[in-house]
Parts: C-alpha cells; sequence; structure tokens
C-alpha cells in the first residue's frame, strides 16, 4: 500500500516542499516511522543504508517544532561530516517551509563561524567530537533540546563515540523524545537504547525479495600485479555512470588516486586526513561526474548518499560482513539497480569467502575462480579474471 507523506500526516508546506523535489510516495521505513514521531513517541528504528531513513525524521520533527521554540530545540548526532552535510541538505528545504533555521557543525573546518550560528538554530545537525567542543567553550546549551536524533547508532558506536554520545545525551532534558536509526539494534546499540530511550516504539524495516536492492555482486579473482589493469579496465567499462572505489587505508586511497592518474583516470581519495574543504570539494566533482571515480575509506564514505552511484568496487575487500553491506549499500538506492565488485587475490579467498557464505552469495563467490586449497592457503584460476556473472542481490 502506498502512502503520501500527507497521508502519513505531514502538514501541506512540508509536504508540498517534498513534491516539488519530486518526492511524494513514502517509503516503507517513512510510513513506519513518521506517524510515530508526530505523535511524540521514541522510536527505536532498524533499516538498511539507502532506505530513506533521513526523511523518516527529518520531516516530522521540522512539522513538530514551533519557529518560536528555544533553540536549538531538536539535535541530531551523526558519525561523519559527510553525513551531518547530507541530513542538512535534505532537512534544510523543509525546514525553511516552516520558518526554521537548520545548521550542520562539525570538524575539519572552522569553529568561528559554528560559534556564531549554533545557538540560532532550531536544528542542530552534528558530530559529537564538534559538538563537545561548542558546548565546553559554552557556546550553545542543550537544555531546551525536545528532540534527540542518533542516526546510525551503529556506526557511531563502532567508531569510538560512546562516550561522547552519552556525555551529550546527559546534557539532554530527560523529558525529550529521542529517535535511534541504525542497521542493526543488537549488542551494544540494544544497550544504548534501553539507557536513553522511554517506551519506545520499535520499527524493523526488513529486507524481503520484493524490497531488497538490485544489486548484482561480482567478485574478480585478480593477483597484485593485475589489480590497478582490473579497475582500470572496470571504470573504462563504466564512463556513463559513478563508480565509488573503496580502500582500507588512507595512504592507500592517495596512492591509487595517483597511480589512476598516471593511467589517464580522474580519481580524487577522499579520507579523514584530507581538509573539509578538500574532501567537499572532491564530493560535489564526483556528484557532477567530472571524476571517472572517488577513492574512499570506510570512514570517509560512510556520510556518502549520491544518487546515480552505478559501481561500488571493492579494491580491497572489507574486514567483514557489516563492512561489505554499508560499502555495497552506496549504490542501488530509491529503488535504482546497482554493481558491486569485489577484488579478491588469492591470500584472501578464505575471509572473502566467509563473508560471501554470510550474504547468500556462495555461488556469486565460486564464479570468481578463487578456491581455497587443502592446506588452508588458496588459489586462483582466473588471475586477471574479470567474470560478467549477471547474479543479482541476495546480500541482507
Amino acid at each position: 500500500m502506498s502512502s503520501t507523506f500527507a497521508d502519513l500526516g505531514i502538514s501541506r508546506p512540508v509536504a508540498s516542499t517534498l513534491s516539488k523535489q519530486g518526492i511524494s510516495k513514502a517509503f516503507p521505513i517513512q510510513r513506519l516511522v513518521v506517524p510515530d514521531v508526530l505523535a511524540g513517541h521514541d522510536v527505536l528504528a532498524e533499516s538498511p543504508t539507502g532506505s530513506g531513513k533521513t526523511l523518516a525524521f527529518a520531516a516530522p520533527i521540522v512539522d513538530r517544532i514551533d519557529p518560536g521554540a528555544k533553540r536549538p530545540a531538536a539535535l541530531i548526532l551523526a558519525p561523519t561530516r559527510e553525513l551531518a552535510a547530507q541530513i542538512v541538505d535534505e532537512t534544510r528545504p523543509l525546514a525553511n517551509a516552516r520558518n526554521l533555521r537548520t545548521l550542520a557543525v562539525f570538524g575539519g573546518v572552522g569553529i568561528q563561524p559554528q560559534i556564531k550560528n549554533a545557538r540560532h538554530a532550531h536544528i542542530l545537525v552534528a558530530t559529537p567530537g564538534r559538538l563537545l567542543d561548542l558546548l565546553e567553550r559554552r557556546a550553545l546549551t542543550l537544555e531546551n533540546v525536545q528532540v534527540v536524533v542518533l542516526d546510525e547508532a551503529d556506526r557511531m558506536l563502532d567508531m569510538g563515540f560512546r562516550p561522547d554520545v552519552e556525555r551529550i545525551l546527559k546534557l539532554t532534558p530527560q523529558k525529550r523524545q529521542t529517535l535511534l536509526f541504525s542497521a542493526t539494534l543488537q549488542g551494544e546499540v540494544d544497550g544504548l537504547a534501553k539507557r536513553h530511550t522511554r517506551n519506545a516504539r520499535r520499527h524493523e524495516n526488513l529486507v524481503t525479495e520484493h524490497s531488497r536492492p538490485d544489486i548484482e555482486h561480482r567478485f574478480v579473482g585478480v593477483e597484485h600485479e593485475h589489480k590497478l589493469n582490473a579497475l582500470v579496465n572496470e571504470l573504462k567499462d563504466n564512463r556513463d555512470g559513478l563508480a565509488l572505489v573503496f580502500v582500507r587505508t588512507r595512504r592507500g586511497a592517495d596512492r591509487l588516486a595517483k597511480r589512476l592518474a598516471s593511467r589517464g583516470v580522474n580519481a580524487a581519495a577522499m579520507h579523514g586526513g584530507k581538509s573539509q574543504g578538500n574532501r567537499t570539494r572532491a564530493l560535489a566533482s564526483f556528484e557532477k561526474g567530472r571524476l571517472d571515480a572517488l577513492i574512499a575509506t570506510d570512514v570517509a564514505a560512510r556520510g556518502i548518499d549520491v544518487r546515480g552511484i552505478t559501481h561500488v568496487i571493492n579494491f580491497d575487500p572489507p574486514e567483514d560482513r557489516d563492512g561489505y553491506v554499508h560499502r555495497i549499500g552506496r549504490t542501488a538506492r530509491a529503488g535504482r539497480s546497482g554493481v558491486g565488485v569485489t577484488f579478491v587475490m588469492s591470500d584472501q579467498a578464505h575471509d572473502v569467502g566467509r563473508i560471501a557464505r554470510a550474504l547468500d552469495l556462495r555461488t556469486e563467490f565460486a564464479e570468481s575462480g578463487v578456491h581455497q586449497n587443502g592446506n588452508g592457503g588458496s588459489r586462483s584460476h582466473h588471475g586477471r579474471s574479470r567474470n560478467r556473472g549477471r547474479a543479482r542481490s541476495r546480500a541482507r
């Protein structure tokens, strides 16, 4: 059953703004969450990346805040600068429709403008570290916050922000509305939720056969000396789309961007060691299609929500199942299709095979031609293989 945002109770000004952006029908997570947020309930939402969760909390929060409220009235915590900036980009048009001010505060840029403007924002979107900097400088107070959102809570905890998040929440009123969004509500996230929510409505936006992203998964068996050639070939085959390439380290990202440039491929590296201005410019160039590829580390790419990413290429395989899901989840968003490619060297076959089995991608992995041998090592039948299997997503 399809619903419009107006059907869910969103006000005419906000629903109209969404409609002008071409957004009318609500996604499943939005249909689940919006009525409860509007009703003032605490919410725990488990939903995969790219499912539309930002609007699930942004639209009803904008409606719940009065323009005359003491500020900031809403606080949204995000793990990375990029995610904070993108949340503001999605929220600001809706907030403008109700005469609300929105501001992002994060590190990597000058703090003085944030000090000047933070206390005047109705909706504050922040990374934990920079927000604590502002609080320690007494640039603002959280005593008037009515709603707190913990977005991508699992990643926030993975990145070591739990002490900061706990400290920040203690500075907000006990009688507040708390919304927690995460790819999983298990483990440490569950503990955080139990400590800081009250009678929360719990929603799971599970991936089903009908809602599963349309992703083609390919595993390519390749040895070290052939990896660059394999990547260049993949990028040449994808001239009309956006390709996001993952590596494990900052140094690896810089080095790969230079190596691609020497092969005539226009690529930029994006990681935590870059200045915010550099990262913003790289992301803008990527969105506008000026780059053949954006090379990113896991942390830097966590907040990337760019429409039109057709390929995610794991130049270095992810460390685990969740890493694979978060990376490949950058493509096939909002009903689109996409391709996920993972390069597998022979000594990585065991670990990548384990990830593939956990995600029910055994067949796709087998087609790579990389197999373990009886001595616990592995061998590749394809050295420079560029397997073209067309199996679609079963990863969840």
